[in-house]
């Protein structure tokens, strides 16, 4: 059964159509990937899931509930979390900080005990630093610890995102470009850290890119958007045999 299914969504703003009658299903436990060139749609599509924006029509259900016009907290509450295409760290905090914030919905303990640091408190805390610590070195960033993140390189800031989002362990993590700015080499690694943990975790991902590349090698399962659409759905292998979608990243002359 599928985790999330978004069904004939269309997002409009204004007059323009970002996305218009666009179907999927995300298995859980499985790596979807949705790719398609610059104005496809895709990060409408992810906005529309998260609470971002309120679709115009369409169904989203994620764990067989209807999410759709739920507030971002609410959907987030649910198990659902997410990365933006332009990172949302605090700045003036390390990036160790920031991992940490990710761990806080899962705090078995209230205001006071966290104040004092007593008890359950302060064996919570001791762990979930240690947790935070291996995610810094599953993603190179032992060297970054102390360091504000937004002094920052960009593809660094990315990988201090990732980490973030996957400390908050939701049920389903929606990643919206998250190798953009990386070097080759860095997108590899922060690829196999992403399946790996994800696989640890139980973790079900949907990796918004336009880099078909990433998304061949991380994918399972991809579903293709051009110009607010579906274009094709199938596994990697099917999509880079696609005429149809190769034709739409590199034109007719293709």
């Amino acid at each position: 059964m599928a985790l999330l299914e978004v069904d004939t969504l269309s997002v409009r703003f204004g007059g323009v159509a970002a996305v218009t009658a666009v179907s999927l299903a995300v298995n859980a436990g499985e790596i979807h990937g949705i790719i398609g060139p610059n104005g496809a749609g895709k990060t409408s599509v992810i906005n529309a899931v998260t609470g971002m924006v309120i679709p115009q029509s369409g169904s989203i259900r994620f764990a067989e509930r209807e999410i759709a016009g739920f507030a971002p907290h609410v959907i987030s509450s649910f198990g659902l979390g997410r990365t933006f295409q332009h990172v949302e760290l605090f700045g003036d905090r390390s990036v160790f900080d920031n991992v940490l914030t990710g761990f806080y919905r899962h705090q078995p303990y209230g205001l006071l005990a966290a104040a004092v640091r007593f008890g359950k408190a302060a064996e919570s805390e001791r762990q979930t630093r240690d947790r935070a610590r291996a995610l810094l070195e599953a993603f190179g960033l032992v060297a970054y610890a102390d360091v504000h993140a937004g002094l920052l390189p960009f593809g660094i800031q990315k990988r201090v995102d990732i980490a973030r989002a996957l400390a908050a362990e939701p049920k389903l993590l929606l990643l919206d470009e998250p190798v953009s700015g990386m070097s080759e080499a860095e997108a590899e690694a922060a690829v196999t850290t992403m399946r790996k943990l994800a696989r640890e975790h139980g973790i079900t991902l949907v990796v918004v890119e336009h880099n078909m590349h990433v998304l061949m090698n991380l994918a399972e399962r991809v579903t293709v958007l051009n110009q607010g659409r579906l274009l094709a759905r199938g596994t990697p292998a099917e999509i880079q045999a696609n005429a149809t979608v190769i034709e739409a990243y590199l034109g007719d002359a293709a």
